[in-house]
C-alpha cells in the first residue's frame, strides 16, 4: 500500500496552477451570451488542481483497498458470492451489444431479443416454471413484482379480500418488506428448532384472507424444507399461492426445481445463482417466473417468439392486455442478463448439475471442520450454507462481531453475522462451489486461530481489525450524520 495516497482525497493533492488536461481553444465564439444570466456561476467551481500522474496513482491506490471476489474469499451466508467468469464480461462487452438502444425497432435488435428469450426459456427449465420476465432489477424488486402478480391474479378472480402474506420468522428481511410495499399485511409463522417451518402453526394461519406464503428452500439456516409437498397442498387448498424466494437456489441447480415442488411464483437472483456481478448496490437482476396460467399477469414489455421464417425464428416486443404494466425502464438489466446467459451456456446442463452438489459439499466440509470450536445449534447435514451460534467457549466475552472483524486481518471477508435472528450470535457461512479446497482450508485455519486466540488473548480479538486501512468506523454516526462531500469534513 502506498501510504502517500492512502487516506487522502483528491482535494488534498491539489496545488494551484496544476493541470491534468489540455483542451482545444474555443472556436465557437462567446456561447455564454446565449445563457440567461441567472443560470451563470458567480464564482468558479471548487475543483481540485492536480497533474494526471498523481490523479491516476491516487485512484489506483484507493482501488487496492477494495475487497471483492477477485481478491479474496467471500463467505457471506444467504448472499451467494461466487466468482464472476471473465468470459461473461468479455461477451457482454462486445460492441454489437454495447451500441444498442432499447427503443430501436425490433427488426434491428433480433439478436438481443433472441438472447433475452433464450435466457427466459433456460430459467423456465431450471425453475420448473411456465414463463419468466427478466425485467426486475434485483431480488427485492423481483419479490415485489412476484407479489404484484399474485395480487393481480386474486383480483382478476374478484377475490379482493386476500390481503395477507405469511412469511417464516427466519425469512430474509426483504420478504416482509416487499409484502408491505405491495400493500399486503405481513403475518409471521414460527420455525421449529431445526429452522424448518412449523407446519401445524402454518395450518392455523391459513384462511381465505391469505394471498400467499413466501418460502426459501433451502431455508435461511441451510436446511432443506422436506415438508414442501404438504405445505403446497395446504396453501393451495385455502386458495392462496406459494412464493419461492430464489436467494438460495444455488444448491438446487440441476437437482430439484421449485415448480415441481408446488411453487406458483418465484424470483431468481442472477447476481447470486448465475455468477453475475454482485454488491455495492448493483448491478443486479431478479427475474420472476410463474407457473402456467399466470403468464398473462407478468409485467410488460415482454419478448415473444414469432413463427419461424426462412431465416429462423424472429422475435417481437409485446404488451399483454392483463399485464401489470411496466416495472422497469425497459427489459431489465440487459448486460447482467447477457452475463447470466453466457454462464448457463458455457456450463451447459452437466456443468450446472455440478454446482449444487459442490456447494453443498464445501459447506458441510467447513461446518464439520469447525464444529469443535464454534457452537452448532442445528446438527444436521446442511445444503449450501450453515449457521454457528458464535464461539463454543463464550467465557472470555469474544462475540460474533469480534470474530468477524478479526477475520479481516487474515485476509478474508467476514461472513454474514447476527442473521438469521433465530440465534443470538449467528455466524452464517456460505462457501460456494467455485472455491478450492486450499482456500477452504486457509479459511478453516484462520477460524481455528481466532478461536484459540479468543481463549488466550481475547483483547486482541476484541480490538480487531488491527491491520486494515480502516479499522472501526462509527456506523451509527455515518448513518445519522453522513459526510457526503469533501467540504463536510
Amino acid at each position: 500500500m502506498n501510504k502517500k495516497y492512502y487516506g487522502k482525497v483528491v482535494y488534498d493533492l491539489s496545488h494551484p496552477g496544476r493541470r491534468g488536461y489540455s483542451l482545444p481553444q474555443n472556436n465557437l465564439g462567446d456561447g455564454l451570451a446565449q445563457i440567461p444570466s441567472d443560470l451563470l456561476r458567480t464564482e468558479a467551481p471548487r475543483l481540485p488542481e492536480i497533474d494526471e500522474p498523481s490523479l491516476v496513482r491516487h485512484y489506483n491506490n484507493l482501488s487496492t483497498n477494495n475487497f471483492g471476489v477477485d481478491t479474496g474469499f467471500y463467505p457471506l451466508g444467504s448472499c451467494t458470492m461466487k466468482y464472476n467468469p471473465k468470459l461473461n464480461e468479455e461477451l457482454c462487452s462486445l460492441p454489437q451489444w454495447q451500441g444498442l438502444h432499447p427503443l430501436q425497432p425490433a427488426e434491428t435488435v433480433q439478436g438481443a431479443l433472441h438472447a433475452y428469450h433464450a435466457l427466459g426459456k433456460a430459467l423456465c427449465e431450471i425453475g420448473g416454471m411456465g414463463a419468466f420476465t427478466l425485467n426486475p432489477y434485483a431480488g427485492a424488486h423481483g419479490e415485489l413484482t412476484g407479489l404484484m402478480v399474485i395480487r393481480a391474479y386474486h383480483e382478476s378472480r374478484g377475490d379482493g379480500k386476500r390481503t395477507k402474506v405469511i412469511v417464516p420468522d427466519s425469512a430474509h428481511g426483504t420478504n416482509p418488506a416487499s409484502a408491505a410495499v405491495a400493500g399486503l399485511k405481513v403475518v409471521e409463522v414460527k420455525s421449529l428448532p431445526d429452522g424448518t417451518i412449523d407446519t401445524e402453526a402454518l395450518r392455523g394461519l391459513l384462511d381465505d384472507s391469505v394471498a400467499a406464503v413466501m418460502m426459501t428452500n433451502p431455508n435461511t439456516v441451510g436446511i432443506f424444507e422436506s415438508s414442501i409437498p404438504e405445505i403446497a397442498e395446504m396453501v393451495h387448498a385455502c386458495g392462496a399461492l406459494l412464493y419461492y424466494d430464489g436467494a438460495n437456489l444455488n444448491p438446487l441447480l440441476g437437482i430439484a426445481r421449485p415448480g415441481d415442488m408446488g411453487f406458483d411464483v418465484m424470483h431468481i437472483n442472477l447476481h447470486k445463482t448465475f455468477s453475475t456481478p454482485h454488491g455495492g448496490g448493483g448491478p443486479g437482476s431478479g427475474p420472476v417466473g410463474v407457473r402456467k396460467g399466470l403468464e398473462e399477469f407478468l409485467p410488460s414489455p415482454m419478448v415473444a417468439e414469432v413463427e419461424e421464417g426462412p431465416f429462423g425464428a424472429t422475435y417481437k416486443v409485446v404488451r399483454p392486455e392483463k399485464s401489470l404494466g411496466r416495472i422497469s425502464a425497459w427489459l431489465g438489466n440487459f448486460a447482467v442478463e447477457l452475463r447470466a446467459l453466457a454462464y448457463i451456456l458455457s456450463l451447459g446442463r452437466d456443468g450446472l448439475m455440478l454446482a449444487g452438489p459442490l456447494a453443498t459439499l464445501n459447506a458441510n466440509y467447513v461446518k464439520e471442520s469447525l464444529r469443535h470450536l464454534y457452537k452448532l445449534p442445528i446438527d444436521r447435514v446442511c445444503k449450501h450454507e450453515f449457521v454457528f451460534d458464535g464461539l463454543a467457549d463464550k467465557s472470555t466475552g469474544v462475540t460474533t462481531l469480534h470474530v468477524a472483524k478479526r477475520l479481516l486481518d487474515h485476509g478474508f471477508h467476514a461472513p454474514t453475522i447476527y442473521f438469521p435472528l433465530l440465534f443470538h450470535e449467528s455466524l452464517m457461512i456460505e462457501p460456494t462451489e467455485t472455491e478450492s479446497i486450499e482456500t477452504l482450508d486457509d479459511f478453516i485455519a484462520a477460524m481455528e486461530e481466532i478461536a484459540r486466540e479468543a481463549a488466550s488473548d481475547p483483547e486482541t480479538v476484541k480490538n480487531a481489525p488491527l491491520e486494515t486501512p480502516v479499522r472501526r468506523p462509527d456506523d451509527t454516526a455515518a448513518a445519522l450524520e453522513p459526510k457526503v462531500s469533501y467540504f463536510d469534513l
